[in-house]
């Protein structure tokens, strides 16, 4: 899960709206789970109200000032929209990190909905990756992916770490015991939830010999305002201070980087500002992590997913 490398030299060629590159391989959200399609019968999700409507310490407001009447997307739903092609509606076929980025983000909203939590390090000092996620609360979020995660770290005893759950919900596992954690067809899910949003359509297309599902964009708006969160939170608005940074936006950018789609934010900078970007996130990669999270009113959670992803 290692994605530290690769942000020095600039992609030559950008596909309209197009996915990250990574590795080969297909993902772990089922068969031709890059091109988002399978017919399951799965429901959406219904608003969530715990971090929408609160300014705390955990869920941050947004940076651009008209926050109040923009589209709320989660975490995993930014992620997959930064992924996907703008009119072909289905991420890389080349990109076999969105996967597991994307279980990261799952944990990292869970985090900010207050529903688990670390444990402490102890006077043997653990390590991010070494310390139990705990369910801190089972109360339902109101989103269909959180409430199934939700529901299998409950079911756990005893309690496992943050890089485990990733490699559980991703199906990335050897132990066949543990298979039963996986969501499925994530993507997909993701993707309908963004077509209720009005993000995103869903269309029919043919490739050779099947048709699929796709979901191209329709709200140019909303994914505009995406791709500016970002530049701007590591160029205009960059306080070389993690601590300092909007905890979303901070989130937002390290698990992009993750599920190999950051570039594409950065695909309309020119090679100066492109450079100072990718200059910027390895600095953000290259945090003491450990050191991050002991920090006051830091949330142990998200370093340990960040640490996952990096280390």
């Amino acid at each position: 899960m290692n994605r530290g490398d690769g942000l020095v030299q600039r992609r030559r060629v950008v596909n309209s709206g197009g996915g990250g590159a990574g590795g080969g391989g297909s993902g772990q959200d089922g068969p031709n789970a890059d091109l988002i399609g399978h017919n399951d019968k799965l429901s959406g999700q219904s608003p969530d109200t715990d971090c929408l409507s609160q300014k705390d310490l955990n869920c941050n407001p947004t940076i651009d000032d008209d926050s109040d009447k923009e589209t709320r997307l989660t975490l995993m739903e930014e992620v997959l929209l930064l992924g996907l092609k703008d009119k072909e509606g289905y991420t890389s076929f080349w990109n076999d990190c969105i996967s597991s980025g994307l279980r990261g983000c799952i944990l990292a909203e869970l985090a900010f909905r207050g529903r688990v939590e670390l444990e402490k390090a102890g006077m043997r000092k653990k390590s991010l990756l070494a310390r139990k996620l705990l369910l801190k609360s089972d109360a339902p979020t109101g989103d269909v992916l959180l409430d199934e995660a939700l529901k299998h770290l409950k079911d756990t005893d005893p309690p496992e770490t943050v890089q485990s759950w990733i490699e559980y919900l991703s199906g990335e596992t050897w132990n066949p015991l543990k298979l039963r954690y996986q969501l499925k067809n994530v993507r997909e899910r993701l993707a309908k939830n963004l077509v209720e949003k009005g993000v995103l359509t869903t269309e029919k297309q043919n490739f050779l010999l099947f048709d699929m599902t796709t979901h191209p964009l329709t709200d140019n708006l909303a994914k505009s305002r995406l791709v500016k969160k970002i530049q701007e939170a590591v160029l205009g608005r960059w306080v070389n201070d993690a601590a300092r940074m909007d905890r979303r936006t901070l989130a937002l950018v390290i698990l992009a980087h993750a599920a190999d789609v950051l570039e594409n934010a950065f695909a309309p900078l020119s090679d100066d500002d492109y450079e100072v970007a990718m200059r910027r996130v390895r600095t953000l990669l290259d945090l003491d992590f450990e050191a991050e999270s002991a920090k006051r009113n830091a949330n142990p959670v998200l370093w340990a997913v960040f640490a996952a992803f990096t280390k």
